[in-house]
């Protein structure tokens, strides 16, 4: 019998990976920074977005946010009061919702986001820990928020969307007095699959530790366009000493 190998994940994957290519290039022709903010259902992005995002276009850094909901615009009706451009983005066209916003999606949203006003575009991804990671939408960066309600063997259990990430935020610290949950634990987890990022505690609804998400959102674009020029300069050297004598 005759047998086809079907490569439907590496394809579908691929497909993907072209419309952010697209995307990345529209980004970098309107100089947007482009952020992917991801997590379980309720671990509190939309509220710290509420709280990090209020008042950055007065310390000049223009934000708007690109919500991913299966469906309504709950979280987009709360950010919009914040005066910021908010685009709704929803999946439940798909058989149930999608549970993820991949890079077509995200590119079929596009013209109602006025790229040329902003300095970060803020993707708010639909709740899901596994799925958002494997989908690059053509971002600069990757944000994992975790709250201390989920437990401290999530990283193990998801690494890879908390290998994915630059920055990985532990929400709702303000909870710790009322639970039997050991945030080092959750950290040292952190660290065991992906030392690199940067960790931070937060607490959205009292405002502990925002400030230091904020500092971090206003100095990303200059870390960004930093790492691409360093980017450009290797690659430009590894031409040269390539390049016939």
């Amino acid at each position: 019998m005759h047998r086809t190998k079907v490569r439907v994940v590496e394809d579908a994957l691929d497909a993907n990976n072209t419309i952010a290519s697209a995307n990345r290039g529209d980004f970098d022709r309107s100089d947007v920074t482009v952020v992917n903010l991801m997590s379980a259902p309720g671990a509190g992005k939309t509220t710290l977005l509420e709280r990090g995002l209020e008042g950055l276009a007065e310390e000049g850094l223009r934000v708007g946010v690109l919500e991913g909901d299966v469906q309504g615009s709950f979280d987009a009706d709360r950010l919009s009061v914040l005066h910021i451009p908010v685009v709704q983005l929803n999946t439940d066209n798909g058989f149930g919702g999608e549970c993820h916003l991949d890079a077509n999606m995200v590119r079929s949203a596009l013209p109602a986001v006025p790229l040329a006003e902003l300095d970060v575009l803020i993707v708010e991804n639909v709740g899901n820990l596994v799925c958002p990671a494997e989908f690059r939408i053509g971002e600069d960066s990757r944000i994992m928020v975790c709250s201390v309600t989920e437990g401290e063997d999530k990283p193990l259990k998801y690494p890879l969307m908390f290998r994915a990430c630059e920055l990985v935020v532990i929400n709702k610290v303000d909870l710790l007095e009322h639970l039997d949950f050991d945030v080092d634990r959750l950290e040292a987890n952190i660290r065991q699959v992906n030392h690199h990022a940067t960790v931070m505690r937060v607490s959205a609804k009292t405002g502990e530790g925002v400030e230091e998400f904020r500092t971090w959102l206003k100095d990303l674009p200059a870390r960004v366009a930093a790492e691409a020029a360093h980017d450009h300069e290797h690659h430009d050297h590894a031409d040269h000493e390539h390049a016939p004598a």
